[in-house]
């Protein structure tokens, strides 16, 4: 009976104080859950601040356990009960941004320094990195280390101011313009060839882009040429260029068949690996450029975009009087500044509509815009076999690269000038009447029918 007594007063000991516990103001350091509002308050609980936690350390005062008196039951009555841990909410602080890709090495690029002007520079502490001939121009183009007492604008200021070094700019990093079926070619009116027969005189295409696959069983029987611009970096992954190019040769009876599988292509790889960036800086961009035009290269895709670099629109804007170009407007987004070399004088910018005729949200918008082409959920060869579908301007730009070199095939006098005019009196407008700074000249409508008489030119749609 005495047990059984003792047992009795036990527990009622125990419960007051598991109810004296519950009324205990809180001591120590609070969960996170209590105080998850947002504000600089210390919302861990991992440290002792806050008045301390479990027992004084202050050397004197109460030794006495000390509960949270948040309304949580003590773990030893827990215990004695039975009753589960509670689970809490763990907060964990969210991982600080990636830091923005670099926007250009930090060295300067000049197009065509004198060699007077060349001692003057390196008398003040300049060196070169490398420089390369550029045929094409018939120039040399030369990186340059600026001396450590100078910042990089400074040290471009000061080439600027040579008579030959107006050029100079730093050498900027350009990006493919990729973001994440045959009704694209619908869109725009193509009647789209069913082998790689010879159709008309021969024109040949050049692509500066990440690097190709060309095992990928939709290059097979292509005439495609895939040269590599060693850097002594990384090499740039193969998705961005394989689908590119895809779009332009890709076997027409696969799956992921191309516009103008009869045409040889000339691509060079001007891309590195950084990290996860594929980038190609200015001086590498201006040689694969070159190298295009040294290789007869008539029409050359550029999907890719960058900022403005005055040296990269010496070099673009000197080809472009000879060779077509087409470059993709970029997806910085409708109040992006306009991009490069998209954006320069002679190039035909293109942007990115979906099947209703719709441009892309983050197509670049701006008075440079020349015409508008598929470049949402586009399907074209994925990196190693098969296909998916591709949004972006650079997925746009190929259809319009395609479309010159067949009005170059129909007629081999055109200049790019002329191409461009041509292939803007055919679209078909979007968006307000006329031209605008969404659309360009409107949608680009072109059958590229192949005839045994010869290829008609397309009619106009406006």
């Amino acid at each position: 009976m005495t047990r059984h007594l003792s047992r009795v007063f036990l527990l009622i000991a125990l419960l007051a104080l598991a109810a004296e516990a519950m009324r205990l103001p809180i001591v120590g350091p609070a969960f996170a859950q209590d105080d998850d509002d947002g504000d600089d308050d210390d919302d861990d609980d991992d440290d002792g601040g806050g008045g301390g936690g479990g027992r004084s350390s202050d050397g004197g005062g109460d030794d006495r356990p000390t509960f949270r008196g948040n309304g949580e039951m003590p773990r030893f009555l827990r215990n004695l009960l039975g009753r589960p841990e509670p689970q809490r909410r763990v907060v964990r602080q969210a991982a600080p941004p990636a830091s923005p890709p670099p926007a250009y090495r930090p060295e300067l690029v000049v197009l065509n320094l004198s060699q007077q002007d060349l001692d003057t520079l390196v008398a003040q502490g300049f060196s070169v990195l490398e420089q390369q001939a550029v045929p094409s121009l018939n120039v040399t183009m030369r990186r340059l280390q600026a001396p450590p007492a100078l910042d990089l604008e400074a040290a471009r200021d000061a080439v600027r101011a040579l008579p030959s070094g107006g050029d100079a700019d730093y050498n900027h990093y350009y990006r493919g313009e990729s973001c994440e079926n045959c009704a694209a070619q619908d869109q725009v009116g193509w009647q789209m060839p069913t082998s790689r027969d010879a159709c008309g005189p021969e024109v040949t295409i050049g692509i500066v882009d990440t690097g190709i696959n060309p095992d990928h069983a939709t290059f097979a029987g292509a005439r495609i040429e895939v040269h590599r611009m060693e850097t002594g970096e990384d090499p740039s992954g193969k998705m961005h260029g394989t689908a590119v190019a895809a779009l332009l040769v890709g076997d027409p009876a696969s799956r992921t068949p191309g516009l103008v599988p009869h045409l040889p292509v000339v691509a060079v790889d001007a891309f590195h690996q950084s990290g996860s960036d594929e980038r190609a800086d200015a001086f590498t961009l201006i040689r694969a450029m070159d190298m295009l035009t040294e290789n007869g290269a008539q029409v050359v895709n550029l999907s890719l975009a960058g900022p403005a670099n005055t040296v990269l629109e010496q070099a673009v804007t000197r080809i472009a009087a000879t060779t077509v170009i087409v470059a993709a407007t970029g997806n910085g987004g409708a109040r992006a500044e306009p991009a490069f070399p998209a954006a320069y004088d002679g190039v035909i910018a293109v942007t990115a509509v979906d099947r209703g005729g719709k441009v892309y949200r983050r197509a670049g918008r701006g008075p440079h815009v020349h015409l508008a082409a598929p470049g949402v959920e586009v399907w074209t060869a994925a990196s190693i076999s098969g296909g998916r579908p591709k949004t972006g301007t650079s997925f746009a730009a190929p259809f319009v690269t395609a479309a010159a070199a067949r009005l170059l095939q129909s007629d081999p006098a055109l200049t790019p000038a002329m191409v461009a005019e041509r292939l803007a009196l055919t679209a078909t407008d979007l968006g307000e009447p006329g031209r605008d700074d969404t659309y360009g000249h409107g949608l680009l409508t072109f059958s590229a029918a192949c005839e045994t008489e010869g290829i008609p030119l397309p009619v106009s749609q406006n």
